[in-house]
């Protein structure tokens, strides 16, 4: 492994503002001061393009409706995967658009995510302890992703702990230059710190304890890992092996999504997710429509050709 790059918990991203009017918009703290505008720059280094395979380890016990909530998310990202009706906007595919800007500011071929192997380590092969050095030994046992662009999602379940879990990331990505391919680590926080990593469908570990939000899949732990898995196979893609697109010092860079936290909808701000749309049966929030008639809430993307943090709605 040459390159692993941990996403940050954003500690600011927690603070909640005490009145609930200022989150629904009253009032937009972001008028009273407008940053320079951001910019990721490419350091001409590879990135994944053209068709790239997903595999999937599954180590723990996962529910069959839990797993299918993450597969469907893959599939929803390129609509040839799909079998059943079109998305409806906004939609998963949509959202993967901005990924395909930064292939083609590149020169680089058009992004087709396909959803390949899924393999279940049920009886926690390595134990329920992990050091993070043991996710790419984990990757590892998933065939199909070692081929040239692949990409392994090792989702580890509730009850596994891995060093730095919570303490300093909700997630990270690695690769293996030699092979071009990547692994994704993600972690279901539901019963460590869901504050922390399934905000905003949790409470946060800081300010006032304002509602969550509803999970779209009435799963707080797999809809939180949606997100990070959402981030992060975004930075993966742009950023792979440590000289993509990113801003920042190569250890702690800020990628795609990961320059855009705690963004889900128009007039978000620390603490504030922004104006996301709501169920009418469920009275969940989300700003994404997959396949199968799934909702989701993803993250703001850094839209390299707008120089600021895009949200679907």
């Amino acid at each position: 492994m040459a390159y692993s790059h941990a996403m940050k918990i954003p500690l600011y991203a927690f603070l909640i503002f005490s009145s609930l009017r200022l989150c629904l918009g009253t009032r937009k703290l972001t008028s009273l001061f407008q940053p320079p505008p951001m910019l990721l720059t490419y350091h001409k280094g590879n990135i994944l393009e053209g068709d790239i395979h997903v595999s999937i380890l599954w180590y723990g016990k996962f529910t069959t409706p839990q797993k299918s909530i993450v597969s469907d998310f893959i599939l929803s990202l390129t609509p040839s995967q799909q079998k059943g009706p079109t998305q409806s906007p906004p939609s998963v595919s949509h959202w993967w658009k901005t990924i395909d800007t930064y292939t083609q500011m590149a020169r680089k071929k058009k992004t087709h995510i396909l959803l390949s192997t899924q393999i279940s380590d049920e009886n926690y092969s390595l134990g329920k302890t992990l050091k993070r050095s043991q996710i790419s030994d984990l990757a590892a046992k998933v065939s199909p992703s070692s081929t040239l662009g692949g990409i392994t999602l090792v989702l580890t379940d509730k009850d596994v702990v891995l060093e730095g879990f919570c303490m300093s990331s909700c997630g990270f990505h690695g690769s293996d230059v030699g092979k071009k391919s990547a692994f994704i680590w993600v972690g279901n926080s539901v019963s460590q710190c869901p504050g922390q990593c399934a905000w905003p469908f949790h409470q946060p570990i800081y300010g006032p304890q304002n509602p969550p939000l509803v999970a779209p899949n009435n799963d707080v732990g797999l809809d939180g890992m949606v997100v990070n898995i959402a981030t992060l196979l975004a930075g993966t893609v742009t950023n792979p092996f440590g000289r993509g697109y990113f801003q920042g010092p190569e250890e702690a860079p800020l990628e795609a999504s990961s320059a855009c936290p705690g963004m889900y909808g128009k007039g978000a701000y620390p603490g504030c997710a922004g104006e996301v749309l709501v169920d009418s049966r469920t009275g969940a929030g989300y700003n994404a429509r997959g396949v199968n008639g799934r909702i989701y809430m993803l993250p703001a993307v850094y839209d390299p050709a707008k120089l600021s943090c895009s949200t679907l709605v």
